[in-house]
């Protein structure tokens, strides 16, 4: 079995395909294209859409090694009783609650053109699509039973946004016993600081959450 070892920080990322996943973040319209529920909170959506092309690279390489991948979409069911309520108040006293209507459908409320993957990313078959109710992709998903399923003890780590569902989900993985790589690159938040804190805060102290890097050097180590 072929080993790849990707520069990152604090150290060598070192992973072999069998048992590696690129896990992608909630590559939603509502968050990466105009009139989704992260432009009606006053967000500029620059940022978010502007790594689509940067991912879809790294999405690209991925399937050409045969690498598993899997996507996540942030969203509750349409009658709501998912959401908690503290939630759907923090939204709506901001002019964008979940479940109003917006240009793109209900917000982030599962089987709206909103709340799907955009077309450049969508997965293919064999992809598996977590739908989650909260911020971290383990909770109230089957997201572990699939990794465990698959023998996976790696991911790589990608999406938005970085400071909160990206984040959120590489700490939890990291409680579970997963090593996480995250892509700098391929991630972002509405605000470049709370991108690059939260980029540090994975690998500082040694990797006290996981490693960090950019797709660059990932998709080098894969072709080396």
């Amino acid at each position: 079995m072929k080993t790849y070892s990707a520069q990152a920080l604090p150290y060598e990322f070192d992973f072999d395909l069998e048992h590696t996943a690129l896990l992608i973040i909630d590559m939603q319209r509502d968050f990466c294209e105009h009139g989704g529920f992260g432009e009606k909170l006053g967000n500029d959506i620059a940022l978010t859409k502007g790594i689509i092309p940067t991912v879809k690279t790294m999405l690209e390489a991925a399937r050409e090694k045969g690498m598993m991948v899997i996507h996540t979409r942030e969203g509750h069911r349409p009658d709501l009783s998912d959401c908690p309520p503290a939630k759907l108040n923090r939204g709506r006293k901001q002019g964008a609650g979940i479940g109003d209507m917006g240009p793109m459908g209900r917000i982030l409320v599962r089987g709206e053109y909103g709340h799907d993957i955009v077309e450049e990313l969508y997965p293919i078959e064999g992809e598996p699509i977590i739908d989650k109710p909260g911020k971290d992709a383990f909770y109230a998903t089957d997201l572990e039973l699939i990794l465990r399923n698959k023998g996976i003890t790696k991911l790589i780590v990608c999406g938005v946004t970085t400071h909160v569902c990206v984040s959120t989900t590489i700490r939890a993985a990291n409680d579970r016993g997963f090593d996480c790589l995250l892509l700098s690159d391929c991630s972002a938040a509405f605000d470049p600081a709370d991108h690059e804190a939260a980029v540090r805060n994975i690998w500082q102290q040694g990797g006290i959450f996981g490693w960090a890097t950019t797709s660059d050097k990932v998709i080098v180590a894969l072709n080396a």
